[in-house]
């Protein structure tokens, strides 16, 4: 009467479909990298129907708050440089070497703008974080009553008072984390 033990355990089918379906869902991602302005509109419209829900429901401002602070902190880590030119001065004076901060004078040499948080997981957790939102707005355990125009005026406070922080540092180490506008060169020609 010795039954035959099975070929995986629960634990170990429940993993191997994870797996798979995280497989699955990297390929779409991965098909989806080169296509930008449609993963943005895709990602817009998601906002849209989010703020059309928010709307409607009359409730759920928490979560908006939420969402927008978590929006507020991915845009700062995105216009970033992944190297913060003010903690590479003080460690360059520190070491008496000057050479690894950005250019700032014609003759000294190219270095190219890199995000602390690239465009693909900007886009990519912006998505998800408006999906999970979205989520939330069907439960009425995260309808937590409070007075919506005092989280309006503090995000709008605390949005400003941080672009202009920003803004102060992107001009004070000179580097801008976009390329519209920068000079761009023929490939064919050399220049």
């Amino acid at each position: 009467m010795d039954a035959p033990e099975p070929d995986q355990t629960p634990f170990e089918a429940v993993s191997a479909q994870t797996t798979r379906l995280g497989r699955i869902y990297q390929s779409y991602l991965d098909k989806s990298t080169p296509y930008t302005a449609y993963r943005w509109i895709g990602t817009t419209v998601l906002l849209l129907l989010f703020f059309l829900r928010i709307v409607v429901a009359q409730g759920w401002y928490i979560v908006c708050y939420s969402l927008g602070i978590y929006l507020l902190n991915l845009f700062l880590a995105f216009l970033q440089p992944k190297i913060d030119p003010s903690l590479t001065q003080d460690e360059d004076l520190e070491d008496g070497d000057a050479g690894s901060s950005l250019p700032t004078k014609k003759d000294e040499e190219f270095r190219p703008f890199i995000r602390r948080l690239p465009e693909f997981k900007f886009w990519h957790s912006s998505t998800r974080a408006i999906a999970i939102s979205f989520f939330c707005t069907w439960f009425s355990i995260f309808n937590v009553p409070v007075f919506w125009p005092v989280l309006v005026v503090y995000f709008l406070i605390l949005f400003s008072l941080t672009m202009r922080r920003q803004i102060q540092h992107m001009i004070k180490y000179r580097y801008v984390p976009f390329s519209f506008g920068k000079a761009r060169y023929d490939q064919r020609s050399g220049h």
